[in-house]
């Protein structure tokens, strides 16, 4: 949860003049100290965690750019995320962690594969944990101001956690946007989510996989997992297929000649909706409920899918049968932008025009190609923004 829980960032404010300077960045975190002990949180602890804490760190203000599962083709980023050597890794610990594994799905719903893909992706299967201070971290994200109180109030959170004696300064380490630990989370979704599930006495998200797999499961569960259904599933469409009727049942869509590439049966129950990342040119995906609780540990369409589908390999499930089109022309962030502005034009947009392709856009991508007579597959193309700005003029 590099993101949003995590935050999802694309960071563009920066420091500048008396804002960068160490007394400013004392005097900021001083005016903090009221909303802290409005939380509980005592002077010795707010004093300690900010002891060793002599300015903004530099680093996380040179990290401050767009993520990779934000700006890059879907394609490129499951090839990183869903790897030979990830899912070999995955499968050894679904092997060495078996009966941890069942008994955290017995208690929240959750198959194990699912939980060693997050953990897979977001610390390495808990090799990877981030060394930046999360105190000094976020205390400059929040000094530089970037998405309101955001950053302010995760640091007020990691106080929170210092005050229950859950990690001291020294161990409260991280990502360089604050987020901890194996599971990568924020210090508010520590708070919410985190678990002991070795029944040590301590929620230890860092250094006990039973705890951070378990959390993981948790935070599943409270962002609405449904147990017994799939995330998702790649799928084949019948020709001349109605793709603007995209919601629905499961079993209206196998009724429809819907039918899963790896031969599988789709659910008998829950609601599904067709997903078409890289157009009607590129493998087809029915998603469900789960994919939108994946989406809540991270807002990217992009990593929902590889979570899902390196959870389906990690299982043992087949790679993904229709390739991409990766020589289709495709948008950046300047044309995404644009075609967000000229959907919102026309009523179809009300999402923030930040160039990024995500559900919002997706959707008001359907609805005009619904309204113009053209195949809905939700998918942003040169073509569909030289045929607004055309009809503009």
């Amino acid at each position: 949860m590099r993101r949003l829980l995590f935050a999802p960032l694309l960071l563009v404010a920066v420091l500048s003049g008396a804002a960068a300077q160490p007394d400013a960045f004392r005097a900021w975190i001083e005016g903090l100290w009221p909303l802290a002990r409005e939380r509980g949180v005592s002077r010795a602890t707010f004093d300690a965690a900010f002891r060793d804490v002599p300015g903004p760190d530099p680093a996380v203000l040179a990290r401050i750019r767009r993520q990779g599962e934000f700006g890059r083709p879907v394609w490129e980023y499951l090839a990183g995320a869903v790897s030979t050597g990830r899912i070999a890794r995955g499968r050894a610990e679904a092997a060495r962690r078996a009966e941890t594994l069942a008994a955290i799905e017995a208690t929240y719903g959750v198959p194990g594969p699912v939980l060693l893909a997050f953990w897979g992706m977001e610390s390495d299967f808990g090799g990877g944990t981030g060394g930046t201070s999360v105190i000094r971290a976020l205390a400059t994200l929040a000094q530089a101001g970037h998405r309101g109180d955001l950053f302010r109030d995760e640091l007020l959170a990691a106080l929170t956690i210092l005050e229950r004696g859950e990690a001291s300064p020294a161990t409260l380490r991280g990502s360089w946007a604050g987020a901890m630990g194996q599971t990568q989370f924020l210090p508010s979704a520590y708070l919410r989510a985190a678990v002991d599930f070795d029944r040590d006495g301590r929620r230890d998200i860092w250094a006990s996989a039973p705890d951070a797999l378990a959390s993981i499961a948790n935070f599943l569960r409270q962002a609405g997992w449904q147990p017994g259904l799939p995330w998702g599933a790649e799928v084949r469409l019948p020709a001349e297929f109605d793709l603007s009727r995209y919601r629905g049942p499961y079993p209206d869509f196998a009724a429809r000649g819907v039918v899963r590439t790896d031969g599988a049966p789709l659910p008998r129950t829950g609601e599904a909706s067709l997903f078409l990342p890289g157009g009607a040119g590129g493998p087809v995906f029915l998603i469900g409920d789960n994919f939108e609780a994946i989406r809540a540990y991270n807002t990217s369409d992009a990593y929902a899918l590889a979570v899902g589908h390196l959870a389906d390999r990690i299982a043992g499930g087949p790679a993904l049968a229709a390739p991409w089109p990766v020589t289709a022309p495709r948008l950046d962030q300047a044309g995404l932008k644009a075609l967000q502005q000229g959907l919102a034009a026309r009523g179809h947009y009300a999402g923030p025009l930040d160039g990024r392709a995500g559900p919002k856009l997706r959707e008001a991508v359907r609805r005009y190609q619904i309204a113009a007579g053209l195949p809905a597959d939700g998918y942003p193309t040169p073509a569909l923004l030289r045929r607004l700005q055309e009809a503009a003029r």
